[in-house]
């Protein structure tokens, strides 16, 4: 069980780990000042969400990696993270769904895995998501402001909910991992967290007067190391230094 409870936290660290690098890549070009602190400073949580997650990891993994060796020494197709959280940033109301579509997926989860059996994984999330909660707000109140605003900001939205919509699909998808965890009362079953996601989700459009697109064929393949290209050009450019200069301390 070690084993599967070892995937299931790579998993989680690797969404907030891309996910932390994405948002980061809007600091000094966010709209505004204030928006610029904001991002930051949701990267900065979800940072620190990915550095608990892949610490645990690797000692459920008992092979010597620590955080810094997960998330630096790794290649694209042994990341575990989902297709969503690597796609590019696109404009400001691409980067505000895809926040609004991870948060509210991973507040329920968080909140899952707060009562569940395993101590460890049980007290990360309660701390993290107290921080998906306001990430969620945060995509929402602009998700809103954008979808209710003006004709080009409306168009804007609404063509970001269409471009991100397909990717969500994977983040409910069963498997045999997470089928174990839940028997074992490790971990709930992705389906059973959907519910919840597409109630808050559509609350959010529907305020922001924008149409829920139509669920169709979703890409996949993140959970197993099948990644777009973009998630290489990610790494590169967050790996580089640490590669440069293997072993170097502050």
């Amino acid at each position: 069980m070690n084993r599967d409870l070892h995937e299931f936290t790579l998993r989680l660290g690797d969404d907030a780990l891309v996910a932390a690098q994405r948002l980061a890549e809007w600091t000094t070009r966010a709209p505004e000042m204030e928006e610029d602190v904001a991002l930051a400073n949701i990267a900065l949580d979800q940072l620190g969400a990915a550095r608990l997650l892949l610490t645990y990891a690797g000692e459920l993994e008992g092979a010597g990696r620590d955080e810094d060796a997960l998330a630096f020494l790794r290649d694209d197709r042994e990341f575990r993270n989902c297709l969503l959280v690597e796609l590019p940033n696109g404009d400001f109301a691409v980067t505000m769904a895809k926040l609004l579509f991870l948060a509210a997926y991973q507040l329920p989860v968080y909140t899952a895995l707060a009562g569940r059996a395993d101590e460890r994984l049980a007290a990360i999330a309660a701390k993290t998501r107290k921080e998906s909660a306001y990430h969620l707000d945060h995509a929402a109140l602009w998700v809103r402001r954008l979808g209710d605003g003006t004709e080009e900001s409306h168009r804007r939205m609404q063509a970001a909910v269409d471009e991100i919509w397909p990717y969500i699909h994977e983040l409910f998808a069963a498997d045999e991992l997470t089928a174990r965890l839940d028997a074992a009362g490790l971990a709930a079953a992705p389906a059973t967290l959907r519910p919840q996601w597409l109630e808050t989700v559509e609350a959010v459009l529907a305020e922001a007067t924008l149409k829920r697109p139509t669920d169709g064929w979703g890409p996949s393949g993140g959970r197993d190391g099948l990644h777009t290209e973009h998630l290489s050009y990610l790494l590169a450019e967050m790996q580089v230094l640490h590669r440069a200069h293997p072993g170097a301390r502050w």
